[in-house]
This record gives C-alpha cells, sequence and structure tokens, in this order.
C-alpha cells in the first residue's frame, strides 16, 4: 500500500478529495531547507531536555516537546501556512463553524525505537463522537527525511472508513516516506503510529494538528500559551489558539480580577 503524494502547488480542494478517500496523503517540499534548519534551530535546545517517553505508546527512546508555539517563532508560521490552514478550515467545516489548533509537538523518534501502535487519533476524546462526525486535520512537518529504516509515521490509507474494531494487515500500511520539507496530513480517524527506527540517525518532526472548535484541545492551549504571550500574535493565531469565541456563547469568560467590571466579555479582550 502507498500514500497519495501532491505538489506544493495543489489547492484546497484536492487536498480534501485525497484526504475523503484516502484519510492521509503527503505534500512534498512545501517549506525550503532555510526554513527547516530555522526549525531545528529555534527547536533543539528544548528538545535537548525534554526526557524520553515512560510507556511503549510514547516510545522509551523518543522525545516529545510540546508548547511550540510559545517557543517557536518558525512554527507559528507553519500553524498558519495559507495552503494548509485553507485545506483544514475546508475539510472540517461540514461539522464546525470554526477550527482550533488541537496539539503542537515536534517528535523525535531516536535509533532503536520500536514501532508504535496504529491507533486513531480521534480517540483522544473516547468514542463519544459518531462516526460520521471527522473532529482532526492533523500534520507532521518532517525536519528530516522520513525513510521506512529511520521511522517514518506508519498510515493505513483508507482505514477511516473501517469499522473501528478491524485490525490492519501488514499490507495494507504504507510508510510516510518523504524528504525534509514535506508535509503528511492525515485526518483523526485514520489509523496511523510511529515508525520503528532501524537507523543510525533521529527522525524528527513536527506534529501540528486542528480539531473542531467546540471540542477540548488536547493541548491546553491557554496554560501553553499564555494571554501575557498570545496578546503579541496577529489574529489568525490567536484565533486558533482558542482566544475568540467559536459560537454566540462558546467562550466567554468574567475578568475575576475587576472590582467593578462584571459583565461577560469576549476572551480577545483578555489579549488587552
Amino acid at each position: 500500500m502507498k500514500l497519495q503524494y501532491l505538489s506544493a502547488d495543489t489547492d484546497a480542494e484536492e487536498i480534501q478529495n485525497q484526504l475523503e478517500k484516502h484519510g492521509a496523503l503527503i505534500i512534498e517540499d512545501v517549506i525550503d531547507q532555510t526554513t527547516v534548519d530555522q526549525l531545528k534551530n529555534e527547536l533543539d535546545p528544548f528538545i535537548e531536555k525534554t526526557p524520553t517517553g515512560g510507556d511503549d505508546f510514547s516510545g522509551f527512546n523518543t522525545q516529545r516537546t510540546s508548547a511550540l508555539v510559545s517557543r517557536s517563532p518558525t512554527c507559528r508560521s507553519l500553524i498558519t501556512n495559507d495552503l494548509v490552514l485553507a485545506a483544514a478550515s475546508k475539510y472540517l467545516a461540514p461539522f464546525a463553524r470554526k477550527i482550533i489548533l488541537n496539539l503542537t509537538a515536534v517528535i523525535k523518534i531516536n535509533p532503536g525505537s520500536e514501532a508504535q501502535d496504529l491507533h486513531r487519533d480521534r480517540l483522544a476524546w473516547g468514542d463519544y463522537l459518531h462516526s460520521s462526525i471527522e473532529p482532526q486535520f492533523n500534520t507532521i512537518w518532517a525536519l528530516t527525511d522520513f525513510t521506512r529504516e529511520n521511522g517514518a509515521t506508519l498510515c493505513v490509507p483508507g482505514s477511516h472508513r473501517w469499522d473501528w474494531s478491524q485490525k490492519a494487515e501488514t499490507e495494507q500500511i504504507a510508510y510516510s516516506e518523504m524528504p525534509a520539507g514535506s508535509v503528511l496530513i492525515y485526518n483523526g480517524s485514520v489509523l496511523h503510529g510511529g515508525g520503528a527506527n532501524q537507523s543510525n540517525t533521529s527522525r524528527v518532526g513536527v506534529n501540528l494538528t486542528y480539531c473542531l472548535g467546540w471540542l477540548r484541545q488536547e493541548e491546553n492551549q491557554y496554560l501553553s500559551c499564555p494571554p501575557d504571550i498570545a496578546k503579541n500574535f496577529d489574529t489568525t493565531l490567536q484565533d486558533l489558539l482558542g482566544y475568540t469565541k467559536a459560537s454566540y456563547a462558546l467562550g466567554h469568560y468574567s475578568d475575576p480580577y475587576s472590582k467593578d467590571e462584571f459583565m461577560i466579555l469576549k476572551p480577545e479582550k483578555a489579549l488587552l
């Protein structure tokens, strides 16, 4: 089984079409080497201080570093990438008026790491969402080449349409092999997992995921990127973090420190 590959000049409609059919795809060479190097320079100091995982799923030899919005200016540009953001909004539009940033993490799969169990990211919310509702649009940006040997993400194309009890056969599993600067896009329902690293170099990717605006984010963005930091960002990024209302009433607050203002406020006011 192989994944679908698109060129960087593709559009949101084609991404949506391929994602609906296959559940995962790769867009090659979306960012240049200079941008890749900037990401590495910004993230490496944090990765170096990040311990490896403490269980099989997180990976005993894998490092996962989050809070990337606060820590990496270049990651912010990936989150608001025009093509990806347009595709994410279009793909999730049937289920929500707006989307929000769900999770940020740079994942470093080191030599000797074993393959992660195949899973569906949507199960972060348990099995409460009906299968007809797609909650996520996910990305992994390659900062190194992804190869079968160094732990390229495993995907099972078409598995987003399966009954959740169905298991993948070996021949149904595809490897997300791609050069640095490319991006793997997959939904929350497709089976996938980190690959085994049988090489002598690490595989590094930036995992940025989006979800429906009415769901709780997997990474608490208000703690990872509090108002004192978020107030300096552009409104598009503030909106994705959740510092705007998702609907007429969803997301309002009142100032707990005010002695004379007791009205319900829009979250944007916290950034002033």
